[in-house]
């Protein structure tokens, strides 16, 4: 599933193709799609010009000149395949967003769970999102009033898009093995010091630097994460055994020896 770091790069990967363009056409092609950007967006969409990229959380949006905006969510495994109106559409592309200098953008989902809308300038779709994961303002203090009155485990409490914008299963897990937190543990308990400890492991796995071969990654074909999708084998600080459990749905991999706060 693509999380704050994998959005972020399509993102840039959008603005170098789209920033200052104008739109021919945005096609919706799956039905689903169709429904939520109907041929009245898509007739609104049309020569208007892309003036800015933004990402919040893990929403992409286009921004027009016309102040409207329009809205995608890559969802489990969306992507961008950029690319010209001469190419060949690709089988699980969604829809596309052509524009005038012949560039056309592809939303390309084999599950078919991305979306695409048009938001009217003054209308926002998002949802209620919290502070960006990546936001250098992001603090204890923070996550401590964000997290008060949640009485559930801190795994699942770091997911919510409401208390932390762009975080999400992969690297909360991490997140937490590296700050040596139980994933069980309630996340209205944590301590002050604690949750500073967790900003500092949040900001180190979503750091490039992190997800590159090194510290506790490896390449060659082996996994580059600490305990994601790791169960059964060696924790690689301590060298206990990885468990998987399952939390509001999800799977969440820890080291039980070693993440003990």
């Amino acid at each position: 599933m693509p999380e704050l770091p994998e959005v972020e790069k399509a993102a840039r990967a959008l603005a170098r193709a789209a920033v200052g363009k104008t739109i021919a056409a945005v096609r919706p092609i799956h039905p689903s799609l169709k429904r939520r950007f109907t041929s009245a967006s898509a007739r609104r969409a049309k020569g208007k010009r892309v003036v800015s990229i933004e990402r919040r959380g893990k929403h992409q949006l286009l921004n027009l000149d016309s102040g409207d905006t329009i809205v995608i969510h890559f969802r489990m495994n969306g992507d961008w395949e950029i690319g010209t109106v001469d190419d060949s559409l690709d089988r699980f592309a969604r829809a596309v967003i052509e524009l005038t200098d012949g560039t056309r953008i592809s939303l390309v989902d084999r599950r078919a769970l991305s979306t695409i809308t048009l938001d009217r300038e003054g209308i926002s779709s998002l949802p209620k999102l919290g502070r960006e994961a990546s936001d250098p303002s992001l603090d204890g203090a923070y996550l401590s009033g964000a997290l008060q009155r949640r009485k559930i485990a801190i795994k699942p409490a770091l997911m919510d898009q409401a208390v932390l914008a762009g975080l999400g299963n992969i690297y909360a897990a991490e997140a937490l093995w590296e700050a040596q937190i139980d994933p069980r543990s309630g996340a209205a308990s944590m301590s002050g010091d604690t949750l500073t400890k967790l900003v500092d492991a949040i900001r180190l796995v979503l750091s490039p630097r992190r997800r590159r071969p090194g510290r506790y990654t490896e390449s060659r074909g082996r996994s580059r994460f600490a305990v994601y999708d790791r169960e059964g084998q060696e924790c690689r600080r301590c060298g206990g055994i990885v468990q998987r459990i399952v939390q509001a749905g999800r799977s969440t991999y820890f080291c039980p020896d070693c993440q003990t706060g």
